[in-house]
């Protein structure tokens, strides 16, 4: 996920690139295009002392020409602009959905491990119970053993003075 985000990310850096680029690039066709208007100024200016009218009245049609190539242009870069500034806008919002959908899983494997680990403590309290308990049970039966054989060997003993006596009797 941390890969994709990475990759989003240079993709919204790349295209914040190119969006400067294009903004650059409008900003000198606005230089140009007021160049070219000084320049058509310039030329009226011309028209006014020169005697060859028709021939600056072409100039001037060449100019209108490139000027409307120009907004064309300018025009088609904007549309690509907006697409782009869509595209990015749906790629953010994208995005967004999916961090909000990161944490919120997140928040929720936390939460599982978190009962998790609740139900490792109680189960761990519960073996060292159980382990308690089987201890003294284990020391229980050893004494009660220990008894038994001591009330065996008595008895025997016993057993052994009663043969006797019953001999001697």
């Amino acid at each position: 996920m941390e890969a994709d985000i990475s990759e989003m990310r240079n993709e919204l850096q790349s295209r914040d690139g190119l969006w400067r680029r294009i903004q650059l690039e409008c900003q000198k066709l606005y230089t140009e295009l007021l160049k070219i208007k000084e320049y058509k100024d310039m030329q009226e200016i011309q028209i006014k002392h020169q005697s060859s009218h028709v021939q600056l009245t072409e100039q001037i049609e060449n100019k209108n020409t490139e000027l409307l190539l120009f907004a064309e242009s300018q025009e088609h870069q904007e549309e690509e602009l907006n697409k782009i500034r869509n595209h990015l806008y749906q790629e953010d919002q994208s995005h967004c959905s999916e961090q909000k959908r990161m944490k919120t899983e997140i928040s929720d494997l936390t939460e599982e491990l978190h009962q998790k680990e609740i139900t490792i403590a109680t189960i761990m309290e519960k073996a060292s119970l159980l382990e308690r308990q089987l201890k003294m049970e284990l020391e229980t039966k050893h004494k009660l053993l220990t008894k038994q054989q001591l009330l065996e060997f008595r008895y025997q003993v016993i057993k052994s003075e009663n043969t006797h006596l019953k001999e001697m009797v």
